[in-house]
Order: C-alpha cells, then sequence, then structure tokens
C-alpha cells in the first residue's frame, strides 16, 4: 500500500510543493516547526531507513536536499537550514529541512506552528521560485 508521502508526491493528496525532480520530491511540513519547514523524499522509494537506500538513490536525494535546502534560505529569513533524518511519523524516508536562528528551533518536542493555507502558499511560492533559480 503506498505511503502518505507517496500519495503527495503523486499528487493524489495535496501539498505545498516547493521543488520536483523525477526522482523526488519536497513539499512543506503542514505542521511545521518554523516557517518554511520542508520535507524532501525520494518519488519511487518508500522504504522507511534511508540508509537501506541504494547509493544513487542516497546520493541523489542528498543532492536534491542541499538545492532545496540553499532556496529555502534564500526565501526564508534564517541564520541556517538546520537537517533531520527520523523517519518515525511516516514510514517513508523524509529529510527535514528546518529554518533556523538558533539551535532551539529545531526541538521535535514543541508545539508546531498553525499557519493559514496563504501562509503556506506564499512560502511555498518564494522557495519554488528560488529552487528554479538553483536549476
Amino acid at each position: 500500500m503506498a505511503t502518505i508521502f507517496t500519495k503527495i508526491a503523486k499528487g493524489e493528496i495535496p501539498s505545498y510543493k516547493v521543488a520536483e525532480s523525477e526522482e523526488f520530491y519536497a513539499f512543506l511540513d503542514i505542521a511545521p516547526m518554523a516557517v518554511g519547514h520542508t520535507l524532501v523524499i525520494p518519488k519511487n522509494v518508500e522504504d522507511d531507513y534511508i540508509f537501506n537506500l541504494d547509493e544513487n538513490t542516497y546520493m541523489g536525494l542528498c543532492a536534491f536536499a542541499k538545492k532545496v535546502a540553499q532556496a529555502l534560505k534564500a526565501a526564508v529569513p534564517c541564520k541556517r537550514v538546520g537537517v533531520a533524518v527520523l523517519g518515525m511519523e511516516v514510514p517513508h524516508t523524509h529529510i527535514h529541512l528546518v529554518p533556523l536562528q538558533s539551535e532551539s528551533d529545531m526541538d521535535f518536542r514543541k508545539s508546531k506552528l498553525e499557519l493559514s493555507s496563504e501562509q503556506f502558499a506564499q512560502t511555498a511560492s518564494r522557495i519554488y521560485e528560488e529552487y528554479l533559480k538553483i536549476q
């Protein structure tokens, strides 16, 4: 059975897309720790553990995530973009990219932000525009 992330990448479930390639997809987390919190996934591999990915998929995912992080930093004012791979919530490898002002901004135990659909859409659009510049 397809994971929720596979359904998102296929467009079966709506998302706030920030970047896409033939093999990878990046979209805003709907329960963000910060404005711009993005998830990066492989489209065609549903394994829930990043280190189970084959070498090409792993390296491609990391390279794609790097471009997305660069676009995110350009679109959302922050000191850094933090990265985390937990893989506990959804059984599909995913990388969290979180705009940071300090290390405490990346505490998964903190309450999540509640943003309007307009805020999500505007943020996704800004990141996507920056991503296109990197291509």
